[in-house]
């Protein structure tokens, strides 16, 4: 079965979730709306998971796209950690969501574990079926994803029920390890090709592009650091560290001298590498989709681009997304 063709920008459904601050049911809905009427082209894609406010995420993805064509748009989520609901006396664990549902996460990767997860997924989002599923933050379960939770994965691609398995998460290594010797069709990989680290442009991208493998970035800001580069900004879930931070706002200061934002050059970076297919950004609501989107279409001359390397801000040996321009 062939990987669906992702469109250019998609949208991150982790603060449909209540990522660190609470949105109504209704800002969950018209942020959906804005990113179907916004990022253009014949599909939006849309990606979740049942880590993302214990199944918050899904369950508001599922009203949002009620009654919408489902071959409008391309869903993935993703399996590894399980949900039940909370026992007596058990407290949830939120992990940065707000006020999320009474349940748990529980790590499973055995069949029976993934099969249930999709299906809670399924029952959530109000689908028969999506079209990619990740392994989601695997680094620390390597055995048991090699021995039972990709097989199960791949069956279930073999038998029709997803047409594209793959890997989401922060570590391109360990990433890069498991498109090395499994048959991963599409991953998603977090905050580590950006205008401010390259570790995936050394290990998993070379491993993506030899292997066929399609790459979908996500964290293109940094966690922040390169939305709003000011002292106290994140940077990998963490306050961000002085020299990085000085290392952003050079990187604003050169890209205001061409008129370009900076988030929309930390947008448009990564797909200087052919394996880039896609970018997931987060919204919170309507006005954060509509930026990003165009953000997404700010023309960049090709000279930004040489600025930042001939100012040592950008690594020689990188590629670049040059347009002729």
């Amino acid at each position: 079965m062939p990987v669906p063709a992702l469109p250019r920008l998609g949208l991150g459904c982790a603060p449909l979730a209540n990522l660190y601050t609470a949105i109504t049911d209704e800002q969950a809905e018209a942020t959906v709306a804005a990113a179907f009427d916004t990022f253009g082209g014949d599909v939006t894609y849309l990606d979740t998971a049942p880590h993302y406010g214990m199944g918050r995420s899904e369950e508001r993805l599922g009203r949002a796209l009620a009654g919408r064509d489902r071959a409008s748009h391309l869903l993935s989520t993703k399996v590894g950690r399980r949900l039940r609901d909370l026992g007596p006396g058990e407290s949830p664990d939120e992990q940065g969501y707000v006020d999320s549902p009474a349940r748990a996460r529980e790590w499973d990767f055995t069949a029976d574990g993934i099969n249930a997860t999709l299906e809670g997924s399924l029952k959530r989002l109000g689908v028969d079926s999506v079209d990619i599923v990740y392994l989601h933050d695997v680094e620390d379960h390597l055995r048991e994803v090699r021995t039972s939770g990709f097989p199960a994965l791949a069956a279930l691609r073999d038998q029709g029920v997803v047409k594209a398995i793959g890997f989401g998460m922060n570590y391109s290594g360990v990433m890069a390890g498991l498109v090395a010797d499994l048959d991963v069709d599409v991953v998603l990989c977090a905050g580590r090709w950006t205008l401010l680290e390259r570790t995936a442009y050394d290990d998993l991208l070379p491993v993506c592009e030899r292997r066929g493998t399609q790459v979908v970035v996500g964290g293109v800001y940094n966690s922040g650091l390169l939305a709003d580069p000011r002292p106290g900004a994140h940077y990998n879930y963490e306050v961000a560290p002085t020299d990085l931070i000085e290392r952003a706002q050079h990187i604003q200061r050169v890209c205001a001298e061409f008129g370009v934002p900076l988030r929309a050059a930390a947008l448009r970076y990564p797909f200087a590498h052919p394996s880039v297919v896609c970018a997931v950004v987060g919204a919170a609501n309507e006005a954060e989709v509509r930026d990003n989107a165009a953000l997404f279409d700010h023309a960049i001359p090709d000279d930004l681009w040489h600025a930042l390397v001939e100012r040592g801000l950008l690594d020689a040996d990188v590629p670049l997304p040059l347009t002729g321009k």
